[in-house]
């Protein structure tokens, strides 16, 4: 069950009441710094290009490791 609209302008009375004008503004500017940094961070990681992984000659992976491969020229 969801609550009312007089239940919720009730809460939102009480928490200002308890915390103060100021404390929520401020509160709510930390917050909004926060999501800027975010999004500003998803952005340079977006514009950074990918390194393109090395070559590796003579040499197999077994499970994400490097062994020495062991073939023998048929000849």
């Amino acid at each position: 069950m969801f609550p009312g609209w007089l239940q919720i302008a009730l809460v939102v009375l009480l928490i200002v009441l308890l915390f103060g004008r100021g404390k929520i503004s401020g509160l709510m500017g930390d917050v909004a710094k926060g999501i800027t940094s975010f999004r500003k961070g998803l952005k340079d990681g977006i514009d950074e290009p990918e390194e393109e992984p090395k070559a590796v000659e003579d040499k197999k992976t077994i499970d994400g490791e490097v062994v020495k491969s062991e073939e023998k020229d048929k000849a």
